[in-house]
């Protein structure tokens, strides 16, 4: 009974909802975890028979594996979106899974950084080296479009428009968005496509690909990662720093000044609002700061 339910609930998931198949594997995934509880526990019931009492107790089992709250939210909106369907499809009464309360999550605000140590991340940067021009092009252009590191990577010469001061980016589920670049990040592009990209042998699939390795093909993510990993160390930041933190820190930089969330949402390229929502999170903690170092009351 449960296999066919499932089976059944993929199908709506692929079919009906079109979800890409990383999101219809993380919906698997979630019931199967239900599944692999029922059996642990000798619960020998069928999907309608699960009560409110049974998936709370799925979920402090969870919780005693050692997952964390946040994939433990995850994991419930996943049993959430099952029952919802079961209960469309009028193969069950009600919904347990309605009543489920979300485990509290504590939001993290991310590490961002500030101009100076961006400037001073770069200036580690020896540029007699052929590398570290490109290195250098791709932070800039990062930190100025707050670009995911996959979208980097993928970056292609085609989608820069040069007169307009505009890159076109593919981010997730293939959505495709445009985002002003600056004239600095544009300058540096030029310099290594004129300096290092053309005299490097580019392979045909990474042809039209804008940063390259050595051997002329695209770039890892994972080297991008080990790049500001390193040039935080060497310029002394002991913040978190990964290829992410660009992104925050063009993000936190035009919420701070004052710009419209919704066009900083565009331009991240988010689903929802919410998402975008937390760098406002980070803006009051900066006016937060503003007021406590000068304010004359606010000082301690």
């Amino acid at each position: 009974m449960w296999q066919s339910y499932i089976l059944g609930f993929k199908a709506y998931l692929q079919l009906e909802k079109s979800l890409s198949s990383n999101s219809v594997d993380a919906y698997m995934h979630d019931i199967q975890k239900l599944c692999s509880f029922l059996i642990a526990k000798n619960i020998d019931k069928h999907p309608e028979e699960i009560s409110l009492q049974i998936l709370r107790e799925f979920l402090r089992w969870a919780n005693e594996l050692g997952m964390n709250p946040s994939s433990q939210a995850r994991m419930q909106s996943g049993i959430r979106a099952f029952y919802k369907y079961l209960l469309m499809e009028d193969l069950i009464k009600k919904n347990p899974a309605e009543l489920l309360e979300s485990p509290k999550i504590k939001r993290k605000l991310p590490d961002t950084l500030d101009v100076p140590e961006i400037d001073a991340m770069i200036a580690t940067l020896d540029l007699s080296k052929p590398e570290n021009v490109r290195n250098k092009a791709i932070v800039e252009t990062m930190f100025s479009c707050g670009l995911r590191v996959s979208e980097a990577v993928g970056l292609k010469i085609s989608d820069i428009f040069w007169k307009d001061e505009f890159i076109k980016i593919i981010g997730k589920g293939n959505k495709e968005r445009l985002i002003p670049v600056s004239t600095t990040a544009l300058r540096e592009i030029e310099i290594y496509l004129k300096n290092i990209r053309n005299k490097v042998e580019v392979k045909s699939s990474s042809s039209d690909i804008l940063f390259l390795n050595r051997f002329g093909n695209k770039l890892s993510r994972i080297s991008i990662f080990t790049l500001i990993k390193k040039m935080a160390l060497q310029a002394g930041i002991k913040k978190n720093i990964s290829p992410h933190t660009l992104r925050h820190s063009f993000a936190t930089s035009l919420v701070e000044a004052g710009a419209d969330l919704r066009a900083v949402q565009q331009m991240l390229g988010h689903e929802s609002i919410t998402t975008t929502e937390i760098y406002t999170h980070i803006s009051r903690e900066y006016l937060h700061e503003v007021v406590t170092n000068f304010h004359p009351r606010g000082r301690k």
